[in-house]
């Protein structure tokens, strides 16, 4: 050009001070990757000429140099805004995806100003496009620069440097082509990145989750299924997590343990040292062998006694051993409400003719006052004991020689139920046992709901300590039912030396006392943090009781989403609950400190924790009675756990609970109608607490009913007033929680069927893209019996072809002559 200093020129020295003065600040602002970042593209890294095409051939130019460093900068400008009707078009070389569907493109470009050009200028934009090619060109975006530069800004050797991200997909080739259209501005690409996220390879809960290339879709989750760690195995459910399109894993489930003989240290399982066993994989540590035992070798599931010392195949892992007795195994027979039956063998060195037998026996913990009988056979009952009472039993053999030793204790427990009275419960048992087969051949084991008729009393036998249990199935039983309360303490918690605990600090305060936290350092086992209830001064003797109730029936769980009993502290003073710690405390203010900070996923994530925490209860015969958010523990992974189980007692302190019936105040927000109004506690009732707790958590931790008082609330349900949906609710949560609310309890879902039904929205997030409407609500979108995917129920016509599937058509008539003339009422079938 004759112009001394012409636009291109212009743009050239704008260039070239950009690259030689600013280097060091191209550096700083260049994309650092991340492990969830794979690059499929980078001009920034190529060696030689990038050898993209131009057209025509004198629109884009490439410029290569080198930085300070020698680091290669590829740069394509064009600037022929002097000329009308530019169209100059830079394509990229083939850009292979390695099996990614969606990409991400990142530019990085200057754009000179068109306002701070001179005049006669042909045509000028501020604007340029970007297309793809797979198959065909399509139209990505119009990219415009956020800062552009101008002549006053070439002299003060400012950069602005413009910066934009666009996400491509799906992807359906192996490779494509970008394109960059040039309409007639001034730009500079000073570098393109083309990358696709992943999850990169994660271990955690000793499961090992491999790199994984997320969907197509922007919200698809991929499930992964983790691989457990050497010498780990599933504990529950194979581990997974899900993969997001941004590289992030959310939402695990299931996790993994240690097999017996290892234990997990630092996120790997490590063999148990000599001298050390493990032989359950609920424990979290190898244990020290017992008195009078060893581990001779690594890696051992349990210790053989030392010679000289034994124990039979029925004594726990962690009972000493013992020296032999002339008696060495009493064994029990039939147990009655006020007697056992007993037997033994005879020595089998006798220091002469067995004469007769002693039986020494006592109730436990009180030793300082025992009975003794002869008998001269080996059995015998004994009689006149206490109902639902352990004793402790001793036998020993006389000779012409005198007595012998008495053997080693035996412990045994008296029954709560006659003889007639165990009869009359084998029959109910079987019956129930029956109706569940008949229920269960229905066909209600398909995920969704089920809406047959639940049993009205929810009527639940569970035997213990010889009575009845079906065989592999965990009841709750009842600490009312023994009649000394310690004793329930004693066998479902296990007794923790207060000098084993550290009281570091105060975190709350509970009914009976504070709330503290501190190191439990049991020996052979690392040191855990853990939550420290303790017993305030000046107790009576029923608030002790009442204090450890909430143990006995914490012990009897054993669930990844229900609170984990460490243990109590009852021999001395305060008297402590030991759980594990929490650290982010109640779900409710865990929640309203953290504000619309997850995504729908993790809420999801939690909700169904806490619904597999209470199907776990029910399915043990638990019933909560006081589910709310203020009640789930959170803890730094943000897994919800289930806690307080504390009211089956009268709670006359609890602020929730302003209502007064005639058994104890009740949680009015949280508590079905049924349950306020007859006090009528099942399962059913926990499924409508449920509910509650979903709205506090899509709501992020409001009062439920806000204001209103507990009277308004009672009224308005009644009324069939529903809570409206929480603001940003997907459409299927708020159904979800209208279906634990329906008015007839028999009509709510099942724990298991909303574990089920959470877990097929965590799978398919699509379907939670759909919001509330609170002013409009369709009844069970979510449940369309015999025409929805995924519904539970698929029910033959009558009672007579339901009886015929099952090969039990001869039963037809006795139904019917009983009343049981259709499968509603089949499904009510009680005991009686």
């Amino acid at each position: 050009s004759r112009v001394p200093f012409s636009l291109l020129h212009l743009w050239v020295l704008h260039f070239w001070i950009v690259l030689i003065g600013c280097s060091s600040i191209l550096k700083t602002v260049s994309v650092f990757l991340i492990l969830s970042t794979v690059n499929l593209l980078d001009s920034r890294s190529v060696m030689g000429d990038l050898g993209w095409v131009a057209y025509p051939k004198n629109g884009w130019e490439e410029i290569g140099e080198v930085d300070e460093d020698y680091a290669p900068i590829h740069t394509y400008q064009v600037c022929r805004v002097m000329e009308q009707n530019q169209n100059n078009w830079l394509h990229t070389n083939w850009i292979l995806t390695e099996g990614a569907q969606r990409v991400f493109i990142e530019l990085k470009f200057t754009l000179r100003d068109c306002n701070s050009l001179p005049g006669g200028v042909g045509t000028c934009k501020e604007t340029f496009n970007m297309a793809m090619k797979e198959s065909r060109y399509i139209k990505i975006d119009t990219i415009a620069a956020d800062e552009s530069f101008t002549e006053l800004d070439l002299g003060d050797r400012v950069m602005k440097l413009n910066t934009e991200v666009r996400d491509l997909g799906p992807l359906t080739h192996k490779g494509f082509y970008l394109a960059f259209q040039d309409l007639g501005a001034c730009i500079a690409l000073v570098s393109v990145r083309v990358f696709y996220k992943r999850c990169p390879f994660l271990v955690k809960s000793l499961a090992e989750f491999q790199d994984t290339i997320p969907g197509s879709e922007a919200s698809q989750l991929v499930e992964v299924v983790g691989r457990c760690v050497n010498n780990s195995l599933p504990l529950y459910e194979p581990p997974r997590m899900h993969c997001s399109t941004e590289g992030e894993w959310l939402v695990p489930i299931g996790k993994c343990v240690c097999q017996t003989g290892f234990e997990e240290i630092n996120g790997s399982c490590q063999v148990c040292k000599v001298g050390f066993y493990r032989s359950l994989l609920e424990s979290l540590a190898c244990s020290k062998c017992p008195p009078h035992s060893m581990a001779r070798q690594a890696g051992s599931t349990a210790c053989s006694c030392e010679d000289g010392y034994y124990k039979i195949d029925s004594d726990p892992p962690n009972m000493a051993c013992t020296p032999p007795s002339p008696v060495s195994v009493v064994r029990k027979g039939l147990t009655g409400k006020s007697s056992i039956a007993l037997s033994w063998a005879e020595p089998d060195r006798p220091n002469g003719i067995i004469l007769e037998y002693e039986i020494k026996y006592f109730e436990k913990e009180q030793d300082s006052s025992y009975t003794i009988i002869k008998s001269k056979e080996t059995e015998m009952e004994v009689e006149g004991l206490k109902p639902s009472s352990v004793y402790i039993f001793q036998v020993r053999a006389r000779t012409s020689a005198g007595y012998g030793a008495f053997s080693r204790r035996f412990e045994f427990q008296t029954s709560p139920y006659s003889t007639s009275e165990r009869a009359q419960a084998w029959i109910v048992a079987v019956a129930i046992t029956l109706a569940l087969v008949l229920l269960a051949v229905v066909g209600f084991l398909r995920c969704g709901y089920s809406k047959a008729k639940q049993d009205p009393e929810e009527e639940k036998m569970h035997f213990h300590n010889g009575h009845i249990k079906f065989p592999g199935v965990r009841t709750y039983i009842d600490p009312l039912t023994y009649e000394d309360p310690n004793q329930a303490v004693h066998e479902f918690a296990q007794e923790i030396d207060v000098s084993f605990i550290s009281i570091e600090r105060i975190i709350g305060a509970g009914e009976f006392g504070e709330v503290c936290s501190g190191p439990l350092r049991l020996p052979g086992k690392r040191e855990i943090q853990v939550a420290i209830k303790t017993l305030k001064a000046g107790y009576t003797e029923q608030q002790r009781r009442d204090f450890l109730w909430e143990a006995s029936i914490m012990g009897q769980f054993n669930h990844p989403n229900i609170i984990r009993l460490e243990g109590v502290v009852t021999k001395s003073k305060p008297v402590m609950i030991i759980t594990e710690y929490m650290e982010n405390g109640s779900l409710d203010t865990f929640l309203k400190k953290n504000d619309a900070q997850f995504t729908v996923i993790q809420l999801v994530g939690m909700l169904r924790g806490i619904a597999s925490g209470m199907r776990y209860l029910s399915d043990m015969g638990y019933v909560h009675r006081d589910l709310a958010a203020r009640n789930i523990l959170v803890n730094s992974n943000l897994v919800c756990k289930v806690s307080d189980f504390g009211l089956s007692r009268v709670l006359e302190d609890d602020p929730e609970a302003a209502y007064t019936t005639r058994g104890g105040k009740i949680p009015i927000r949280w508590t079905a109608p049924e349950a306020i109004a007859y006090r009528k506690f099942t399962s059913a009732s926990d499924v409508w607490s449920y509910g509650i707790v979903m709205w506090e958590v899509m709501s992020y931790g409001e009062r439920p009913y806000w204001e209103m008082s507990n009277q308004d609330v009672i009224k308005a349900v009644e009324e069939s007033y529903r809570l409206p949906g929480p603001m940003d609710c997907p459409e299927a949560l708020y159904h979800l929680m209208m279906d634990c609310w329906q008015r007839e309890r028999s009509n709510r879902p099942k724990f298991d069927e909303i574990v089920c039904l959470l877990d097929k929205l965590i799978r398919n997030p699509s379907s939670l893209k759909k919001l509330v409407n609170s002013s409009h609500r369709v009844s069970n979108l979510l449940v369309e019996h015999a025409s929805v995917e995924g519904s539970c129920s698929t029910r033959s016509q009558n009672v007579g072809e339901w009886l015929d599937s099952i090969k039990m058509g001869r039963y037809t008539e006795l139904f019917m002559e009983g009343g049981y003339s259709s499968l509603e009422t089949v499904a009510q079938m009680t005991s009686e």
